[in-house]
C-alpha cells in the first residue's frame, strides 16, 4: 500500500485557488522549499507504510515529521557549526569592540566616525568575522524551516478544499494527514485554541498533549541557551554587551513558544519540539568537541584529554601528551633564544647624569 501511495503522490493534483490579492510573491519564493519538504515527508511516510504501519495512523505521520526534521537538520549542520563559531568570535571580540566605542564616545565629526569604522573593520578582519557572518547561516536555514512550517500548517485548509500541496503531498495523503490522530484522540491539525473553543471528542487529551509539549519546548530552549552562555564563553567574553544580550534572550526567547503552542497545529508543535531537541543535542556536541578557548567547556575538554594521555597542540590538534610537552618545551626555548638575541635596551640618561659621566671620562 505504501508504494501505491508514493506512486499516487506523483500524480499532479489541483492546487488551492489563488487569493484575490494578486501575485503571491512569498508563495512563489517558498514553492521549491515546500516541494522539497513535501518530498521528504512523503518519502518517510512511504518507508514506514512499506514496513507495515498504517498510512492514516497518527504515529506514522509523527514519525514522518521526525524524519523530516532529521533530514533537514543534517543538511544544514555545517551552517550551524559556522554560526556557532561566528557567534563565539563576536562575543570574544566584544571587550575590544567596547574599547573602540569608548575611544570615540561623544565624537560626532566625520573624521572620528571614519576612524572608528576603520578600526572596527580591522578588528573584524583580524579575527575573521563580521556581524553578518553569524546571521548568514541562520538566513540560509530559514527558507527550509519556513517550508516545513507552511507545509504542515496548510494541511487543514488543503484537506477542507479537497486538494494537495505543491508536490508529492497529494489530496489523498493530505486527507490522511488531516484525519490522523495521536493516541487515537488528538488530531494533528488541531491547535490548542481550536481544541478549547470547539471542544471536539477527546479535546482534553489534545489540550494536555499540547500543554506538555509547550512546557518541554520552553525548557529545551532555555537549556540550549543556558549551556551556550554558561559553559562556552571565555571570562573576557562575559564582560561584553553581547553577553548581556545573550542573558536577556535566555529568558525572553523561550516565551515565544507560548504563542506557538496556543495557535499552531499539533503537527507543527511536534515538529518544533523535535527540532528543539535536535538543536539542544547538536549544540551540546559542538560545545563539547569545539569549545571556546578559555571557557569552562574548554577546560573540561582538556581534563578529559589529559585523562586519556592526550592534549591539544598549538595548531588545535589532539596529540599524545609527550608530543604536547615537547612542543611546549621547544616554544619556551625559542622564546628564550629570541629574548637573548635582542639588544639590551639602554635606560634613558638625564642631562645631569650625562654631563657627570662625561666629566669623569
Amino acid at each position: 500500500m505504501g508504494l501505491d501511495l508514493l506512486l499516487a503522490a506523483s500524480t499532479p493534483t489541483p492546487t488551492p485557488p489563488a487569493s484575490s490579492g494578486g501575485f503571491d510573491l512569498l508563495g512563489t519564493i517558498m514553492w521549491p522549499f515546500k516541494w522539497l519538504v513535501e518530498a521528504i515527508l512523503v518519502g518517510w511516510h512511504w518507508l514506514f507504510t512499506a514496513f507495515g504501519m498504517e498510512a492514516a495512523s497518527g504515529l506514522t505521520w509523527v514519525l514522518s515529521i521526525v524524519g523530516l526534521v532529521i533530514v533537514i537538520r543534517l543538511a544544514v549542520f555545517p551552517l550551524f557549526v559556522k554560526q556557532i563559531k561566528s557567534q563565539r568570535k563576536m562575543m570574544e571580540i566584544a571587550p575590544e569592540m567596547k574599547k573602540i566605542q569608548e575611544k570615540y564616545k561623544g565624537k560626532r565629526d566625520q573624521l572620528s566616525r571614519e576612524a572608528m569604522s576603520r578600526e572596527t573593520m580591522a578588528l573584524y578582519k583580524k579575527h575573521g568575522t563580521t556581524p553578518m557572518s553569524s546571521c548568514l547561516p541562520l538566513l540560509v536555514q530559514m527558507p527550509f524551516l519556513l517550508g516545513m512550517f507552511y507545509t504542515l500548517s496548510d494541511v487543514a485548509k488543503h484537506a477542507v478544499a479537497g486538494v494537495g500541496g505543491v508536490g508529492l503531498l497529494n489530496a489523498q495523503l493530505t486527507q490522511q494527514f488531516y484525519d490522523a490522530t495521536l493516541f487515537g484522540v488528538a488530531p494533528l491539525h488541531v491547535s490548542l485554541k481550536d481544541a478549547v473553543t470547539t471542544k471536539p471528542d477527546g479535546w482534553e487529551v489534545t489540550v494536555t498533549i499540547l500543554v506538555v509539549l509547550v512546557i518541554l519546548m520552553i525548557g529545551s530552549q532555555f537549556f540550549t541557551q543556558l549551556q551556550l552562555i554558561s559553559k562556552n564563553l571565555s571570562p573576557e567574553a562575559k564582560t561584553g554587551q553581547a553577553y548581556q544580550m545573550q542573558k536577556i534572550m535566555l529568558y525572553i526567547l523561550p516565551l515565544g513558544f507560548i504563542f506557538s503552542g496556543v495557535f499552531f497545529p499539533l503537527g507543527v508543535v511536534i515538529y518544533w519540539f523535535i527540532s528543539n531537541l535536535w538543536t539542544m543535542g547538536q549544540q551540546f556536541l559542538v560545545i563539547r568537541e569545539m569549545p571556546t578557548p578559555g571557557s569552562e567547556a574548554a577546560k573540561e575538554r582538556e581534563e578529559r584529554l589529559a585523562r586519556k594521555g592526550k592534549a591539544i597542540n598549538s595548531q588545535g590538534k589532539i596529540v599524545p601528551i609527550a608530543a604536547y610537552e615537547a612542543e611546549q618545551q621547544k616554544m619556551l626555548e625559542d622564546a628564550e633564544r629570541l629574548k637573548a638575541s635582542q639588544p639590551k635596551r639602554e635606560q634613558p640618561m638625564s642631562k645631569k647624569r650625562a654631563k657627570k659621566k662625561g666629566g669623569n671620562s
